[in-house]
C-alpha cells in the first residue's frame, strides 16, 4: 500500500516559537494548516509533552501524523563530511513523519520524533551560498563526485516530506539550480512526485534508500513501498536529477543474501539504459543503540527481532560520543565483501562510492 501525504502527515497541534511565527515561511507553513492548535513554546528542543513523556512510545505513530514543530535554525554551520557529501548543510529540519524503526533522530529527540521545520530559511540560504562562493571550484575530484561539491541538506530529516511542509527543500534546491560548482543530495524513502516539476537542471542528487521489500515491511513503516521506490528512479532521472541508491541499512538476517539478490535482479530489471548509466551507490550495515531499542520495545518490538541480536554485534562510539552497537567486525567485514561481490555481478554498471 502507497503511503500519501493524507495518511502521513494530519497536522492537528503546532508547536511553535515566537520567532519563528514572525517570519515569512512560518507563516506560510501555519496558512497550510489553518484549523491546527498553535502551542507557543519557548524552544522547539524542550517540548515536554512531545520530547519528554515515556507514555508517548505508545503514541509514537500518531504525534509523527498530528504534531509539527515551528523553530528558527540557531546554529547554522556546515561541516566537512567525504562520504554521502563533500559537505553537511545546516539542517532545514529534524525529524520524519515516517517510522523507520533504525533511525537515529529519536535517539537525539526522546520518546517522540516529530518534524521540526526551521522557519529562517533565508538565513540559512544566504549561509550556504557564501560557504559554496569561498569552496570555488572543485579542482580535484572526490568519490562524492568528479567536479562539483557535494552538500548533503537532508541529514536529520526527509526532504521528500519536507517538501509537502514548506518551500524549504524548494529554496535550497533553486539555490543550487543556479550554483554551477555544487550540487546539493538528500537520501530518501518517499516518492514525492511533486520534485519532478522543479528541473533541478542536474544540480541535485537523490539518493534512494533501497532494502529487501520483506524487511522493510517490518522495519520501514509509513515509507513508500520499495517497488514505488525503484519504479521512480527512471522518472527522476528524466526530469534532470541525478539518481543514486543507498543500500542501508543491511540487515543480516537468516536469509539477507538471497534477499538483496533478489533486489538487485529487480533494480536491474527497472532501470532504463539512462538511470544505469549515472547510477553509483552507498552501502551502509546496521547501527543500533540501547536506547532506541528500549524505545521500540514500547511501540513496534517485532522490529527488534531483526535489529537487536547481540549475538552478532558489538559496541561502537560513535562520532559524537554515543554507544551504539554494530555488527562484530570479522562478520561485517565478511559481508561487505559479500555484498560489494553481489553489486559487481547482478549491476556491474552501479559504482559502489562506498561501503561500511
Amino acid at each position: 500500500m502507497s503511503v500519501t501525504r493524507s495518511t502521513l502527515l494530519q497536522v492537528t497541534r503546532i508547536y511553535a516559537e515566537d520567532a519563528a511565527l514572525e517570519l515569512p515561511r512560518g507563516q506560510e507553513i501555519v496558512a497550510r494548516w489553518p484549523a491546527a492548535d498553535i502551542v507557543p513554546v519557548a524552544s522547539h528542543w524542550q517540548i515536554p509533552e512531545v520530547h519528554g513523556d515515556e507514555a508517548n512510545v505508545a503514541r509514537w505513530v500518531r504525534i509523527k501524523t498530528q504534531a509539527l514543530v515551528l523553530g528558527v535554525k540557531k546554529s547554522l554551520v556546515t561541516r566537512p563530511n567525504g562520504r554521502s557529501a563533500d559537505f553537511i548543510a545546516p539542517s532545514t529540519a529534524n525529524g520524519c513523519a515516517m517510522a523507520c524503526a533504525y533511525c537515529y533522530v529519536p535517539r537525539r529527540k526522546g520518546y517522540s520524533n516529530p518534524v521540526t521545520v526551521f522557519a529562517n530559511i533565508e538565513q540559512i540560504s544566504r549561509h550556504l551560498a557564501r560557504h559554496i562562493a569561498k569552496q570555488g571550484v572543485k579542482t580535484e575530484p572526490t568519490q562524492c563526485d568528479p567536479e562539483a561539491w557535494v552538500y548533503d541538506i537532508g541529514e536529520n530529516s526527509d526532504c521528500s516530506v519536507d517538501a509537502l511542509l514548506s518551500e524549504n527543500v524548494r529554496d535550497l534546491c533553486d539555490l543550487f539550480r543556479m550554483t554551477p560548482t555544487a550540487k546539493a543530495s538528500f537520501a530518501t524513502k518517499f516518492v514525492n512526485r511533486d520534485l519532478l516539476e522543479w528541473d533541478p537542471a542536474g544540480r541535485v542528487r537523490i539518493r534512494f534508500s533501497l532494502m529487501p521489500a520483506a524487511v522493510a515491511k517490518v522495519t520501514d513503516l509509513r515509507t513508500s513501498p520499495m517497488a514505488e521506490r525503484i519504479a521512480a528512479i527512471n522518472d527522476f532521472v528524466e526530469a534532470g536529477y541525478e539518481v543514486h541508491v543507498n543500500f542501508s541499512p543491511v540487515i543480516l538476517t537468516p536469509d539477507w543474501i538471497g534477499e538483496w539478490t533478489e533486489l538487485f535482479a529487480q533494480l536491474d530489471a527497472a532501470l532504463s539504459a539512462r538511470a544505469k548509466a549515472q547510477l553509483a551507490c552507498e552501502v551502509i550495515f546496521l547501527t543500533h543503540n540501547e536506547q532506541l531499542h528500549d524505545v521500540n520495545l514500547g511501540w513496534h518490538p517485532t522490529a527488534e527481532e531483526l535489529l537487536w541480536t547481540p549475538e552478532n554485534q558489538e559496541t561502537k562510539l560513535s562520532q559524537n560520543g554515543g554507544v551504539n552497537v554494530r555488527y562484530r567486525y570479522g562478520l561485517k567485514s565478511r559481508a561487505v565483501a559479500q555484498l560489494e561481490g553481489l553489486i559487481a555481478r547482478h549491476l556491474p554498471y552501479c559504482r559502489v562510492r562506498y561501503a561500511f
